[in-house]
């Protein structure tokens, strides 16, 4: 197809005359192909994946050359190109591959995908590094055996270094080296030639992971480096000069030849969600491309999904696990606790620190003892729980026991069913003062250090996150994902406020709570102890104290198949006004067994970017279909879309698949 515009008269080149172009524009309706003449000057340089710019409705835009063709079905004069930006093709034929099956699967265009897969090009950085005399890597000394203590873990990585493609789940020991296993089975494919891509979720995981791949010399590809830094080492893995990356959510698209192996660490961390258009996530794109490259793919952990789950239960990934007596003997002692108040009330310093007796005595046991305790809290930002002002018991709703919120006038309201408690009192002391009990990291630690006098205390969390701490007589109190390391592992670990977390009205919730748990207590030595702030008969708590992640996942998995949701089925979130949101579903041609659900407000915390202030709010539509339909439901979505564009119908309306929160 031509580009619209007047035609101009241009002489082209006397082979493939005619290049296929993809323009990087912004609307659905126009990702699709553009043909273009290719002029005698810029044959050499026009090649397949080059960065090119051309004119397009009066503008000059940028865009990539696809593939350059003999002839055009279109009739009339074809636009020149403009300009050849590099004649550095960086859009290899594999990350194309990948891309459009992203933006399929996302109900987006390849265009949003490219920008999240290419960065802006650096010319001094580009000229800089092809002048340079590329050295061939240095290969790597002999690995140990990786995953070797793990059930079909040395069956998978005898598989990755055959080529055969495998795929696990890898649930990691406690107090397991996850870094350097990894770095292991990286040396293990890279020894046979072929290359590999880690992923993490943060900069913390990033500088661990980087430190124990040090001999390997990755190139180390993250959001937070700078733009010239970042398009060097990306181009580093283009041109083959290095074997290994490693990285945070930007680098799952980094064009390694013969890829080999593909690893993603906590994949249930929601910094794996790109916020940017068409919202994919990292856990999809790297097992597409698994599956597109011939790839080894392990997805591991201390806890795990119930969509990693379902690629178990689906028969597509294998589970690497340990043996149940290794498991025993690698994990601290873990409780949980129900202690009532009158049981917290025989020891003045637990009540005045907030923990109950059990935590209190951990804590206590391992200082004395000159070892560390690290306390997690709930970072700030969750819509806060009422509690008695008195005893502090939480506010439960006497009809479903959901958490109780104001809503004006004094009255209590419940989060899952609505019903007002005009009346409510306290069912262990009957007082009628509610009080929020969101406590932060600060708070906690002058508690913890008043209870503890001579302890030293540490905070991480927010602003100030360390990712070591040292040993010794220490309390460290840190929001959950800024837990620092501690060499030698922690004495003792207390999770506090676990009904609080539990509570949170989010389908994700004891899923969230359950990873947070597992990480934290993968921090705490074999000889130490856990203990946490839920009631020990609930099954979040129960799979802890048993270090048994997939029981955990494959219960949320049946739990999510009963009420259908995702990753039982499929479900795209349409949000905007809601004219808008309901004439993209009308208009769209959904498959058969479809649900409609809402229109209903937002989910509390997102929001639209650029969505007016005035007005009415934005609304949320849910569309679900079985898993079977999810390709379907993608391109109805996206077709529906394309059509409002070309009609210019509305406001911009935008869709998620399978979003994190959905109400």
């Amino acid at each position: 197809m031509t580009a619209p515009g007047p035609a101009q008269a241009a002489q082209a080149a006397v082979e493939l005359p005619i290049a296929r172009v993809l323009p990087l524009l912004q609307v659905s309706h126009l990702d699709r192909e553009f043909d273009y003449l290719v002029p005698p000057e810029l044959d050499e340089q026009a090649r397949p994946g080059v960065r090119v710019r051309v004119r397009f409705s009066g503008r000059l835009v940028d865009g990539y050359l696809l593939e350059r063709l003999p002839r055009t079905e279109h009739e009339g004069k074809l636009a020149p190109l403009q300009r050849v930006v590099s004649p550095l093709s960086v859009l290899t034929p594999p990350v194309l591959r990948l891309v459009t099956e992203v933006a399929a699967r996302y109900a987006g265009t390849r265009a949003d995908v490219l920008r999240l897969a290419i960065p802006p090009r650096h010319a001094r950085v580009e000229k800089t590094l092809l002048d340079q005399q590329a050295a061939e890597p240095a290969p790597p000394e002999a690995p140990p055996a990786a995953l070797a203590e793990y059930t079909h873990g040395a069956q998978f990585a005898a598989a990755a270094v055959a080529a055969k493609s495998p795929r696990a789940v890898w649930q990691a020991l406690p107090g397991e080296d996850w870094a350097a296993r990894l770095a292991e089975l990286a040396a293990t494919v890279v020894a046979a030639g072929r290359t590999a891509l880690l992923i993490v979720p943060d900069q913390a995981d990033l500088d661990r992971l980087a430190a124990a791949c040090a001999h390997l010399d990755p190139a180390v590809l993250a959001a937070g480096l700078g733009p010239s830094a970042r398009y060097r080492r990306w181009l580093l893995a283009l041109l083959g000069r290095t074997r290994v990356v490693i990285g945070t959510r930007s680098a799952a698209f980094a064009p390694l030849p013969d890829l080999g192996l593909v690893a993603l660490w906590d994949d249930g961390d929601e910094s794996f969600v790109e916020p940017r258009a068409p919202y994919p996530h990292t856990r999809e794109v790297l097992a597409l491309r698994a599956h597109q490259e011939g790839a080894a793919l392990v997805i591991g952990g201390f806890a795990r999904t119930p969509e990693s789950q379902a690629l178990v239960e689906a028969g597509w990934a294998a589970e690497i696990t340990a043996p149940r007596e290794l498991v025993r003997s690698r994990s601290p002692r873990i409780s949980g606790t129900a202690d009532s108040d009158i049981a917290l009330a025989r020891d003045p310093l637990a009540r005045s620190a907030r923990l109950p007796a059990a935590a209190f005595a951990a804590a206590r046991e391992a200082l004395n003892a000159e070892r560390p305790v690290l306390v997690q809290v709930p970072r700030r930002g969750y819509a806060p729980a009422l509690a008695c002002e008195r005893c502090r018991t939480p506010a439960r709703c006497r009809r479903c026991h959901g958490p109780l919120e104001q809503a004006g006038g004094g009255v209590l309201r419940c989060r899952w069913c609505a019903q007002d408690d005009p009346g409510y009192r306290c069912p262990a002391c009957g007082g009628t003062a509610m009080r929020a009990v969101i406590v932060g990291a600060m708070r906690t630690a002058e508690e913890l250090g008043r209870a503890f006098p001579g302890a030293a205390v540490t905070v991480s969390g927010g602003e100030t996150v360390h990712a070591e701490a040292p040993a010794g007589r220490r309390i460290v109190v840190a929001t959950p994902g800024a837990e620092p390391v501690v060499d030698g592992g922690y004495g003792a670990a207390l999770l506090l406020d676990g009904w609080l977390l539990l509570g949170r009205a989010d389908l994700r919730a004891a899923e969230e709570t359950f990873r947070r748990w597992m990480n934290a207590t993968a921090l705490v030595a074999s000889d130490g102890a856990v203990v946490c702030g839920a009631d020990a008969g609930i099954r979040a708590v129960q799979a802890l104290i048993r270090w048994d992640a997939a029981g955990f996942a494959a219960a949320e998995l049946a739990e999510r198949a009963e009420v259908g949701f995702p990753p039982a089925t499929h479900l795209a979130a349409l949000d905007g006004a809601e004219a808008d949101i309901r004439a993209v579903a009308d208009a769209a041609t959904l498959p058969d067994g479809v649900e409609v659900l809402g229109p209903v407000d937002l989910p509390p915390g997102v929001r639209i970017p650029g969505a007016p202030d005035e007005g009415p709010p934005p609304q949320r539509l849910l569309v679900r279909v079985a898993r079977r339909d999810g390709r379907a439901l993608a391109r109805a979505l996206f077709l529906a879309q394309v059509g409002r564009g070309l009609r210019r119908e509305g406001s911009p309306v935008r869709i998620q698949i399978d979003p994190l929160r959905i109400g």
